[in-house]
């Protein structure tokens, strides 16, 4: 069996923030830029070398949206190997949070639009499977596969 050569020669960890507000409305954006072009995921990213986990949260919420959030808890962990061009190696540390309002700004070069959808709606829209399996932990309705 061949060896998979990645483009980074190590692991990239990253941070997603899971906003809920409380009406049940979660966050999502539509990404601008790879990996997961054209599609809606919620607000994050790498977490740079020396940098305390909850801070690049915070951080990529900022810069993604223009939010404050108040981080809730871990959610989950999900590993993303991706395939093709990308070939990276992820590690996603999904963090439920609140934000502290709801107005969004958001970041045109990195996010095509950003609204908030209503837990009914949220079967409706094109997503990666980890942030599927993400939102499925939180609304169970969601889940249609075992990772």
């Amino acid at each position: 069996m061949p060896q998979i050569k990645y483009k980074k020669e190590h692991i990239v960890t990253s941070v997603v923030a899971v906003i809920v507000d409380d009406e049940e409305r979660v966050l999502l954006t539509r990404r601008n830029i790879s990996p997961f072009k054209d599609m809606w995921v919620m607000p994050g990213g790498k977490i740079d070398l020396g940098e305390p986990i909850y801070k690049a949260l915070h951080r990529e919420v900022m810069e993604e949206v223009g939010l404050e959030v108040e981080i809730t808890g871990l959610i989950d962990v999900f590993e993303h190997l991706a395939p093709g061009e990308e070939n990276n190696h992820f590690i996603i540390l999904y963090y439920r949070c609140r934000p502290l309002y709801c107005d969004i700004s958001h970041n045109h070069v990195e996010v095509a639009e950003a609204c908030w959808v209503v837990r009914d709606d949220l079967k409706n829209y094109r997503m990666p499977e980890g942030t599927r399996y993400i939102l499925g932990k939180l609304f169970p309705e969601l889940c249609s596969c075992d990772i």
